[in-house]
């Protein structure tokens, strides 16, 4: 917009006004300001008068200041001139006005106060009509902010008759934003580092003024930290520099990074904590499967609850280590895409396996402490971070285990026997049994099949009975090897009572003796009788026996 200067102006006035007449601008000079209103010389026959409320400032009613005044009539019932300084300033502002409004140009105004559906405002000293709606392309938190400012405004209407301007702060700022983005999209590209300001911080992001137009700082681009909200890092009207990323030129969107200022932290992190190196943090938070551990800004491990301890089975992590705990661990791994590191507590003390082939062997006798209990079997511990299993097979020669909890409990002190080691795997197995002499091989080594052996009732069952012998083997005899039949077994033995069985057979990969109680009885097979030889005579008494015999037979 080209302004006309002012002292053409004036000269313009002088030139035209000679020879005033009613409804023309006359120029007056303030003679005297008083408590009313403002005496005014006009170069007529009579002075005129003015109340404050036609001045806008209090500077414009100073002694000598020369003004424009409308000139209404010459004179009215009291002999003064009627004049108006609002009607003049407006009819001389009216043709740049409309200057301004045929061109599209911008014009300055101060915003003066808040009326019904928007604003007024002082528009080259006429009043105009700034609605709410095109305060800005932005909604305005406090719009009482707003008064007494001054601001660029574009003129959407004018309707002379009824001195009504109608104007919108939000165009003007939306076409100097248009030049200043058009300006910038020439001169500025990706990966360039810009100047800007921080204009307004939100959830998400902050909006930075970059000359003129926003730039956008999303939360993700202000710092390879996690942070919960820009506040964090940066504040309303910081001046700071910032990275171009994106220039869509279509959208006319900018947006601009603040961390990639500075290098990734986990760039290059193999280099920096190499796998079993030893590194101190400081315990950030405990969860239920471990602690996360800073080692520096930025960069986190997490030591598993599994790496914590050789010689404890640790169930809560927050048992062993607290937030704000200095600690001493080793990097196990890396993985710098997910960036993740594996971190070992226990690794900053000796392995007790390493040694287990130097403290134990297979057939030793130890003293081992249940530490728990599965179905399966028992789990002790042999030495300090070394285990054990102790299988339910294990346990008895002679009887069948369904459930370890049946005959041991936690915490429980036993001696067993090492049946293997397995130090690559960390495996140990260990037997109760074998604490003591098979007494299934002894028994069989004993009596071999054919032998006679007592034993004692132990139970009647509807089919046979059960019968403990020596060296405390207890064998099944059913019903058909038993030597009393005709009734039930119950009605036929008592508990406690002592039998004598024959071993029949023996299986050793089974462990199962066959006992029969009825061979005990059986009667020893008749010896034949050799024939005797025939007698050279037979009498009449031989003849008689024989059919006597033969009688007998049939």
């Amino acid at each position: 917009m080209k302004d006309i200067a002012q002292e053409d102006l004036n000269k313009l006035l002088e030139e035209s006004f000679v020879t005033p007449n009613e409804g023309d601008i006359v120029k007056a000079t303030v003679i005297k300001r008083t408590q009313n209103g403002v005496l005014l010389n006009l170069g007529l026959k009579a002075e005129g008068f003015l109340p404050l409320e036609e001045f806008g400032a209090p500077e414009d009613a100073e002694e000598g200041k020369t003004i424009y005044v409308f000139l209404e009539a010459f004179e009215d019932r009291e002999g003064f001139p009627v004049i108006s300084k609002k009607k003049a300033d407006f009819q001389l502002a009216w043709d740049k006005i409309k200057h301004i409004y045929e061109n599209g140009e911008t014009a300055s105004c101060t915003i003066k106060k808040r009326i019904k559906g928007g604003y007024s405002v002082d528009l080259m000293g006429v009043e105009a009509f700034l609605p709410s709606s095109q305060i800005d392309y932005k909604a305005q938190a406090n719009g009482e902010s707003l008064i007494g400012q001054k601001s660029e405004v574009k003129i959407v209407k004018i309707n002379m008759l009824r001195k009504n301007i109608v104007v919108s702060r939000k165009l003007a700022v939306e076409e100097e934003q248009a030049k200043a983005r058009k300006r910038i999209f020439s001169k500025m590209k990706v990966g360039d580092i810009i100047d800007g300001t921080v204009r307004n911080l939100t959830d998400f992001g902050a909006f930075i003024d970059i000359g003129g137009i926003d730039a956008l700082l999303h939360i993700t681009d202000i710092s390879w930290l996690k942070i919960t909200h820009p506040a964090e890092v940066v504040k309303v009207n910081d001046k700071i520099k910032i990275k171009v990323l994106i220039m869509d030129r279509e959208t006319g969107r900018i947006a601009v990074g603040l961390k990639q200022l500075t290098a990734h932290p986990w760039e290059a992190i193999e280099n920096k904590y190499p796998v079993g190196t030893r590194v101190k943090g400081k315990v950030t938070s405990v969860v239920d499967y471990g602690a996360f551990v800073e080692l520096e800004k930025g960069i986190e491990g997490l030591i598993h609850v599994s790496e914590m301890s050789w010689t404890k089975d640790v169930k809560d992590p927050s048992s062993i280590l607290k937030v704000g705990d200095a600690v001493e661990a080793v990097v196990l791994s890396i993985d710098r895409n997910e960036q993740r590191i594996s971190l070992g507590m226990k690794q900053t003390k000796p392995d007790p396996w390493s040694t287990v082939d130097e403290n134990l062997e297979v057939g030793q006798k130890v003293v081992v402490k249940v530490t728990n209990l599965k179905d399966f079997g028992a789990f002790v511990q042999i030495l300090d971070g070394v285990e054990g299993l102790i299988h339910v097979n294990d346990f008895f020669w002679d009887k069948k285990v369904k459930k370890a909890s049946d005959y041991l409990r936690k915490g429980q002190k036993v001696e067993a026997v090492i049946c293997t080691i397995d130090r690559k795997n960390r495996r140990i197995s260990l037997s109760i049994k074998h604490c003591k002499e098979d007494p299934f091989t002894k028994f069989v080594e004993t009596f071999p099949e054919g032998s006679k052996v007592m034993g004692k009732i132990s139970d009647i069952l509807p089919k046979g009975i059960r019968l403990v012998l020596e060296g405390g083997v207890e064998e099944f005899i059913p019903a058909n090897y038993l030597a009393r039949r005709g009734k039930k077994p119950k009605d036929l033995y008592t508990l406690g009572e002592e039998i004598e069985v024959t071993v029949r057979k023996i299986n050793s990969r089974l462990r199962r003796i066959i006992l029969s109680e009825k061979e005990i009885f059986k009667a020893p097979p008749k010896k034949k009788e050799a024939p005797k030889p025939a007698p050279d005579k037979f009498t009449i008494g031989d003849i008689l026996d024989s059919q006597k015999q033969a009688e007998q037979k049939e």
